[in-house]
């Protein structure tokens, strides 16, 4: 197959970037340090730390949560790429968008930063996979940042697409980027259910990282193999101990519709998880054991090393407040 110039398999040299900037396995970023040590999270980090053990999915998801983290401005991006059967990632590197398959139509988590992503990623990704960007139905908005919504109103312009987002977050945008947000359209109720086809999609809020962001829980199929996904909506956390607060509610719902729901893939709409490398595993060797496909137990360790490095967070907030 050949790839249209926008999309770049991963080199020895990005991948090289990755594990520099502790992306690629959390290493050395949970290490204690002189002022590491001191600070009131340090223990809740550790516990991470020894929970997510040589595991690289966990220990890049406590990197990433770790307040000592720098994030790049840009990553290598990999080719649209089918993570499952009726599943597909479309990346511009530092950010995803996602496109779940049903036969009435596309569901499209995210819509990656502009318009032009639209036209450059979006669009010739999915005619890359086989699929028609008219078949787009719904674009899911995980919350109101430029890099989640970028491409929605384009695609909504250009193929009839309806767009959804949580009510706070459709506030967001338009209390700060007006001049790009969307029309505002169709609002998610926390717990609503989309269906289109066969397939239906449960949108939990899940505040934190924004006070709307919204995590889904959908199937996904590999053969005739059914699992369940999440993708967890908004990683980085907030600064202040309330909002850090809220964030730790939001792993232990979510994490409890998890086990309801037996999810055993897990999925970031940011390559924080390690999911870059996962992209490049599965191109590499398509018919080996699909790395997203985590298992119930290894996806809720996931959540639990997330909610370890969320309250050693607070802790740091609530000793500089005092």
């Amino acid at each position: 197959m050949e790839l249209s110039p926008n999309h770049s398999p991963l080199s020895r040299r990005g991948f090289a970037h990755l594990a520099v900037l502790g992306l690629a396995a959390g290493a050395g970023v949970l290490g204690s340090t002189p002022a590491a040590a001191a600070s009131d999270g340090q223990v809740y980090y550790d516990r991470a730390n020894r929970l997510a053990g040589q595991d690289p999915v966990l220990r890049a998801i406590a990197s990433a949560l770790h307040p000592d983290v720098e994030f790049p401005g840009e990553l290598p991006a990999p080719p649209p790429t089918r993570l499952f059967d009726d599943l597909a990632v479309l990346s511009v590197g530092f950010v995803h968008a996602m496109a779940l398959f049903t036969y009435e139509g596309i569901v499209l988590f995210d819509a990656l930063r502009s318009p032009q992503d639209g036209r450059d990623y979006i669009e010739p990704g999915l005619r890359e996979l086989g699929a028609d960007p008219g078949d787009i139905r719904y674009i899911v908005v995980t919350h109101g940042h430029y890099d989640h919504f970028g491409a929605a109103q384009y695609l909504a312009d250009r193929h009839g697409a309806r767009v959804m987002m949580s009510p706070a977050d459709w506030d967001l945008i338009e209390r700060t980027n007006p001049d790009n947000a969307p029309d505002r359209d169709l609002e998610i109720a926390d717990g609503q259910c989309l269906t289109l086809g066969n397939t239906s999609i449960a949108l939990h809020h899940t505040p934190g990282h924004t006070s709307g962001t919204v995590s889904p829980i959908f199937p996904v199929h590999a053969g005739s193999r059914r699992h369940k996904a999440m993708l967890w909506g908004g990683s980085n956390p907030p600064e202040t101990p309330g909002e850090l607060r809220d964030y730790i509610e939001s792993i232990a719902a979510f994490r409890w519709h998890m086990r309801r729901a037996d999810v055993d893939v897990e999925l970031s709409n940011h390559p924080n998880d390690y999911g870059l490398q996962r992209i490049q595993q599965l191109r590499d060797d398509p018919d080996g054991p699909n790395p997203f496909l985590l298992g119930r137990a290894r996806a809720d360790r996931y959540m639990e090393v997330m909610d370890l490095m969320l309250r050693g967070r607070l802790a740091d907030a609530q000793s500089v407040q005092g």
